[in-house]
């Protein structure tokens, strides 16, 4: 019984034992296993074999260059193909004109579904480009991204918003800058605008500093004496102010709300300063005392156009018409944007025209024109002077002569800008009145209807009577 009793006990042992070994190996394995992934993880990734560049590659390359180059991508297709497929590190070209036979083969597709499918090997295809060539010097990856942009434009149309191409185009035109094409860079405010008008509340701030970026870039380009594209520069820009202008984006109120803190806190940028006057002057919030405060602080660091000009308008506000003359004076002379100073001269003339100073009120009128010579504004205010000059103070009769060359402005005014043809023949009817009349001209045969007439005094043009 005794010895019954002890082999129960060394069997019991013998099953704790075993079953505490079995546990201690299955904790063993699994420790081991741990192991095994965290070293299979920490061992250096495998890099990417480089794609064999063959003969066969070259041929397919020399083949596709040709047949797409004349406009044939039917038979560009396939040695296209083999290439991208095979070896899209052999040639730039793969990416370049790859662009053409993608956008053919979609132009070409007999489905939806076969048209979805091209578009996607069109975007992996920049995917690639990127990949091999994107330190290319010529067409570096900031580049790459604004094609890429520009063909999900195109391409997308159901994509109503375009955010994917929105995030691209704009890494593109800050990597590129000034070299960022005048298309690329108006697509990127296009895009910007159609975010901003699908959610104002969220887009409106990130809608006006990507009009600024844009509208400094296309400045600059316009500057640049012998840029081939500058006239197209300054196309692009004064049609993009005016879709800014004419979006509620930037209120006086908008503005004043999201740079009032700006312009309090900012000390010494320079930059920063005038990029929120210029923003301010093109919406036209140039009572804004915000404004005033960056042009004032501005001024006092670094006198430049944009804060002479805030100060300019500042004095005009305060009653200062001379100091506000000087001050745009300053700005033209500190300027190098032709559209601005052309505006800085109008403001003189505008100023001019208010403390009757006529004769200036035409000679920065004219200076103006000389830079903008389609601006009927500077007609009408030449007109006007005209009309309120006195240059025959001793002969009521002669003096209404002046009327005919007041006129003759506020024609030429409508002819050459057809948006204020309203304006100028209001004041054609109102001066006709007041040409001489038939009795007027009897003791007058220099003034015989149809004869030319020199108007004197400073005025000095020659008009047709009538």
């Amino acid at each position: 019984m005794k010895t019954k009793s002890l082999l129960i006990a060394l069997l019991c042992v013998l099953s704790v034992m075993g079953c505490a070994a079995q546990k201690k190996v299955k904790k063993d394995k699994k420790v081991k296993e741990t192991a095994d992934a965290v070293q299979e993880q920490q061992k250096p990734a495998v890099e990417e074999e480089t794609p064999v560049i063959t003969e066969e590659c070259l041929v397919n390359v020399s083949l596709f260059q040709q047949s797409a180059k004349n406009k044939q991508f039917a038979d560009a297709v396939e040695p296209w193909y083999n290439v991208y497929n095979t070896c899209p590190n052999a040639n730039r070209a793969i990416y370049t004109r790859g662009d053409d036979i993608l956008g053919w083969q979609i132009s070409q597709a007999k489905t939806e579904e076969e048209k979805s499918q091209y578009k996607a090997t069109l975007m992996q295809m920049y995917d690639k480009w990127i990949k091999y060539f994107g330190d290319d010097p010529k067409y570096p990856t900031d580049y790459i991204l604004g094609q890429k942009a520009m063909d999900y434009c195109q391409f997308y149309t159901e994509d109503n918003l375009k955010l994917p191409a929105y995030g691209w185009i704009k890494q593109s035109v800050n990597g590129l800058g000034e070299k960022s094409s005048l298309n690329v860079i108006n697509t990127f405010v296009e895009l910007s605008y159609g975010l901003y008008k699908a959610d104002p509340e969220k887009y409106a701030e990130q809608y006006i500093a990507d009009y600024q970026l844009a509208t400094d870039l296309l400045g600059k380009i316009a500057a640049t004496p012998g840029h081939e594209y500058a006239e197209n520069a300054k196309s692009y820009r004064d049609r993009l102010n005016s879709v800014f202008a004419a979006s509620g984006a930037a209120t006086c109120e908008k503005l004043d709300e999201l740079y009032g803190p700006t312009v309090s806190n900012t000390a010494d940028d320079v930059d920063l300063l005038g990029k929120i006057m210029k923003l301010y002057r093109y919406v036209g919030c140039t009572e804004s005392n915000i404004y005033f405060a960056a042009a004032e602080k501005s001024h006092k660091l670094q006198p430049t156009a944009e804060s002479a000009a805030g100060c300019a308008s500042m004095s005009a506000k305060k009653g200062d018409i001379r100091g506000a003359i000087s001050y745009y004076e300053e700005a033209i002379r500190l300027s190098d944007d032709d559209q601005d100073k052309a505006n800085y001269y109008f403001n003189c003339a505008r100023y001019s025209y208010d403390i009757k100073q006529y004769p200036d009120v035409r000679k920065y009128a004219r200076l103006s024109l000389d830079l903008d010579d389609d601006s009927g504004k500077c007609y009408i205010l030449i007109g006007l002077a005209y009309a309120a000059a006195n240059p025959y103070p001793d002969d009521p009769v002669l003096n209404k002569t002046k009327y005919w060359a007041a006129v003759d402005k506020f024609v030429k005014a409508k002819q050459i800008d057809p948006s204020i043809e309203e304006e100028a023949n209001n004041y054609i009817r109102t001066y006709s009145k007041y040409f001489p009349s038939q009795d007027d001209i009897f003791f007058k045969p220099e003034l015989g209807k149809g004869k030319p007439f020199t108007v004197g005094g400073w005025i000095g043009e020659t008009t047709t009577c009538r």
